[in-house]
């Protein structure tokens, strides 16, 4: 599979899968140093899981991190497993070691195998429960294992823990041989061989990947990267963002919209990613309609609310679900577009101001941003902003 490594040069890297296997839960050991003791806990005892097993490809804990995080995407895409690390349904295990250049002294620091195959002794750092405790366990692992061989030491093969409290590993115990853990293949299961039409079908019922959907958002509908990774990364907001789309999109193709289709797509993007999150968890059940929302972006954009009136809109439609429309009705939030009524405002805001528009002669812009505040006063929030400010000026050249 392919990843982005958090490197900022954006490139994709291979990271190569040895194998995949199933195994059996038998439980977990709980290590308390503090109390020097160890539990085991049985409530797993018996549930089937998947290991997937990596080459030796990733060389920082960066790209381990992001590795594990575009998994768990897979995963969720798929719609195998939740894969919420802290509830245990995904854990990531690091094994790390150093390369040691040949015939040169010194270390080359990196983990994994990189274009280097002379591997130092590898460690593992065990159960993992979160991606922050991936990097930071391998990147403390990069920093013991170099001290212990530029000191002169050898770094045992051994398994280790991970304090997050003290944010450090620990030994846990010395390395056993995959002989030493009585592993042994299931004999009753015989060998499966598909062949490549099969291979073709099963591959047509995978829907779309998130690498593939963070391409396509990018290509389609032109919005920024930062945006198209959120919309990508919480599948629910990305799904929600092209059912609204696609009303947008009819609406434009029947002539309802006549401006720019492209800036309200934009548009309806930066509400879904910055306001969805105030009322829903980031995968949770979004109650209002496609329909619904794709209506408000767009009275949003052609003016008939401002910003402020449209976050109260939506507030209230996940609240009770209702239209947009009737929403706006109700609580008198249509922008003012009578130019009478706005250029009274106006003069109202002026007359009660001297000191402001005094110092807005002056030259003072913040003094001009003071009395559009004041005008929207007046006119409880519906003056559009800009049509203020045009008006204020406008009744100041008399």
């Amino acid at each position: 599979m392919e990843t982005s490594p958090s490197t900022g040069s954006g490139r994709a890297k291979k990271v190569r899968i040895r194998r995949i296997h199933l195994e059996e839960d038998t439980g977990r050991l709980i290590h308390d140093q503090d109390k020097d003791a160890s539990l085991v806990d049985y409530n797993r005892a018996g549930v089937p899981l998947m290991e997937l097993v990596t080459e030796p490809d990733i060389e920082t804990a960066q790209e381990a991190k992001k590795f594990a995080e575009e998994l768990q995407l897979i995963f969720r895409y798929l719609g195998i497993s939740d894969a919420d690390m802290e509830k245990g349904q995904m854990r990531v295990e690091a094994n790390i070691s150093l390369n040691q250049k040949s015939n040169i002294p010194g270390l080359d620091k990196r983990s994994g195998a990189g274009k280097n195959q002379n591997l130092g002794t590898k460690v593992e750092v065990k159960n993992l429960n979160s991606f922050r405790s991936v990097e930071r366990a391998i990147d403390y692992e990069i920093g013991r294992q170099t001290e212990l061989l530029e000191s002169g030491e050898e770094v045992i093969h051994e398994t280790r823990g991970w304090n997050d409290v003290k944010q450090e590993t620990f030994s846990q115990r010395i390395k056993e041989t995959s002989e030493d853990y009585r592993y042994f293949p299931e004999p009753d299961l015989p060998p499966m061989t598909l062949s490549a039409q099969e291979i073709e079908r099963l591959g047509n019922m995978i829907p779309e990947m998130p690498a593939a959907r963070k391409e396509r958002f990018e290509k389609e509908y032109k919005i920024p990267v930062a945006s198209t990774e959120i919309l990508v990364n919480f599948k629910n907001l990305g799904d929600f963002f092209e059912c609204a789309v696609s009303e947008l999109k009819a609406w434009f193709e029947s002539g309802k919209i006549k401006t720019d289709l492209d800036k309200i797509i934009k548009l309806s993007a930066n509400y879904i990613i910055t306001e969805f999150p105030k009322y829903i968890p980031t995968t949770g059940e979004i109650k209002i309609t496609p329909e619904n929302f794709a209506e408000l972006i767009y009275l949003t954009f052609i003016g008939e609310i401002s910003s402020s009136g449209a976050q109260e809109v939506l507030k209230e439609m996940f609240i009770s679900g209702g239209d947009p429309s009737q929403i706006i009705e109700s609580k008198n939030l249509k922008q003012v577009s009578d130019e009478a009524e706005l250029e009274k405002a106006a003069e109202s805001a002026i007359k009660n101001n001297p000191q402001a528009v005094e110092d807005y002669k002056k030259g003072k812009e913040t003094a001009m941003q003071f009395l559009v505040g004041q005008m929207m006063r007046e006119t409880k929030g519906r003056a559009n902003p800009k049509v203020a400010a045009d008006l204020i000026r406008k009744v100041l050249k008399k």
